[in-house]
This record gives C-alpha cells, sequence and structure tokens, in this order.
C-alpha cells in the first residue's frame, strides 16, 4: 500500500511538472514571436505578453514566489534598457503582477517606486506603488516611510509628508526617528501646535541627551516661529495705520497691537530692524 500511494504522488507530481514545463514553453514561445516585432512598430512589445498577477499566480502551480522572483530580476535589467524609450509604460502592471505573485516580497515595491520616482519622473505611481505594499503588507512601515521621504525630498509637499510619517509612525516598531521627522514636517507644514506638541514628547520621553538636545532645539525654533509671526503680524497693523514701522517693538503694546512683547526660549529678546521691519531670533537654534 505504502508503495502504491507514493507510486500515485509521484505520479502526480510527474503530472505537474510536465504541465508547468508546457506553460514555461507557452510563455516563452509568446516571448519570441513578440520580440520578433520592433519596439517601433508596438509600444513596450517586450512585455505586453505578459497576463495579470492572478492568473499568471493560478498558472504557476504554487511556484508563483519563484516566478515573482524571475519577473522581478526581468525587470530590473528591463528599466535599466535606457534604448526603449516607452519602457515605462507598463510599470505599475508589471509590479502589480510581482505583487499578486507574492504580495510579502518587499524589494519590488520599494524598487518599483523609486523607478517611478527617479527615472519615470512619475511621483505618483511612486506613491501607488509603496501605497499598494503597505495594503498588502500593514505591519512594514518603510512603506510610508519612503513615500514621506518622496513628498518631503521631492514633491516639497510637506503635508502630504507628514500624513505617511504619521501612517509609518503608527505601526508598531517603527524606528524614533521618524516621530522626529513628522514633528519637522508638521513645522514645515506650517502647524506648529502638532510640531510643538511632538517635540515635546520627543523631550520629556528621550532617554539620550543628544536627542532631548535636538528636541529642545527644535522646541525653540517652533515658539521662535509662533512668537515672530504674532509680532509681524502687529507690525503689520501698525504700519497700515501709521504708515511706518514702529522705532522699536515697544510701540506695538503701547498702541494695543500686541500685550507684551514675547521672549524667546531662552529669554532673549527678539532682534527687530525698524528699517526693514525684519523680526529674528536672537540666537540660531543649532548654536544654542
Amino acid at each position: 500500500m505504502r508503495k502504491s500511494s507514493g507510486a500515485k504522488r509521484g505520479s502526480g507530481f510527474s503530472v505537474l511538472l510536465i504541465i508547468l514545463l508546457l506553460s514555461c514553453g507557452a510563455f516563452s514561445g509568446l516571448k519570441i514571436k513578440t520580440d520578433q516585432i520592433l519596439r517601433k512598430k508596438i509600444a513596450g512589445s517586450s512585455i505586453i505578453y505578459i497576463p495579470s498577477g492572478k492568473y499568471l499566480k493560478f498558472a504557476t502551480f504554487g511556484y508563483s514566489s519563484v516566478v515573482a522572483d524571475l519577473i522581478y530580476l526581468w525587470a530590473i535589467q528591463y528599466y535599466s534598457d535606457y534604448s526603449i524609450p516607452d519602457r515605462f509604460k507598463y510599470l505599475d502592471h508589471i509590479f502589480s503582477i510581482i505583487a499578486e505573485l507574492d504580495p510579502r516580497y518587499v524589494d519590488p515595491y520599494e524598487i518599483g517606486a523609486l523607478i517611478a520616482a527617479a527615472e519615470a519622473q512619475d511621483i505618483n505611481l511612486a506613491f501607488k506603488i509603496l501605497d499598494r505594499g503597505l495594503e498588502k503588507n500593514p505591519n512594514q512601515w518603510i512603506f510610508p516611510f519612503e513615500a514621506a521621504s518622496f513628498a518631503q525630498m521631492t514633491k516639497k509637499d510637506f503635508q502630504l509628508a507628514r500624513a505617511y510619517y504619521k501612517k509609518a509612525m503608527d505601526i508598531k516598531g517603527s524606528p524614533d526617528l521618524i516621530k522626529r521627522l513628522y514633528a519637522n514636517a508638521a513645522f514645515k507644514a506650517m502647524d506648529f501646535k502638532t510640531s510643538w506638541e511632538t517635540w515635546l514628547e520627543v523631550y520629556n520621553t528621550a532617554k539620550e541627551d543628544w536627542i532631548k538636545k535636538i528636541a529642545s532645539n527644535h522646541l525653540y525654533q517652533v515658539k521662535a516661529a509662533v512668537d515672530i509671526q504674532a509680532i509681524q503680524q502687529a507690525l503689520a497693523k501698525f504700519k497700515e495705520k501709521y504708515g511706518h514701522n514702529p522705532p522699536d517693538l515697544d510701540e506695538l503694546t503701547k498702541t494695543g497691537w500686541l500685550s507684551s512683547i514675547p521672549k524667546d526660549m531662552d529669554g532673549k529678546d527678539y532682534v527687530y530692524d525698524p528699517r526693514t521691519g525684519e523680526v529674528r531670533s536672537a540666537t540660531i537654534p543649532w548654536k544654542r
């Protein structure tokens, strides 16, 4: 009985192997035919034969991760070929196939997004690929973290960067650095309240002195920004009424535009130039 069942299993495996080989042969034959068509006639002809990820996953008979590896390696080669002018046309399609075949394969999401942002100059497609990675791997903080980096460094969209940093920050196991980046993005988005509260939390929970120092400098920066904004608004009202800047900031309290002149976090006065109306902090935050 054992020999009989073993023979059946061996026979079943042989059938699956033959089917897999025939499927690979069919795909290879289709590839050869499409490769014979000039790219000038059909844009992206070398990849249009690849079916959807769901279909391909079914056709791989349990070897989807292996096929995902092969397509990923092929994709890196393909997108490194600068002689193909239309090579980015199917970028999302190719990396969505890999995601369907092996959803937890992290590298292709990162590389696909990098190709989209740096090579194809399509930052929104980079976000789409990374969002797909997070959807399929909700415990991976790296995806919203990289999306935040693209939003901040490439798109200069600090509101979007802050939103992505928040997603990354809320995922268990994310590094503490992300909270600091979130606080900084909030500051650049001029959400001073969120930035102040986050930096204060960083300061109060930091175990290392150097992190406390960084947080303290950022707190100084946030307070200075809020104070200077209030002073400048009062100066604008003063100038609108009197047609000139006040000789000193004390005039703002005498005329009622401010109840008191704020001082920086170190108790120092802000520096005011009556000729230009410029107001700045007495100290550069990073030199305190």
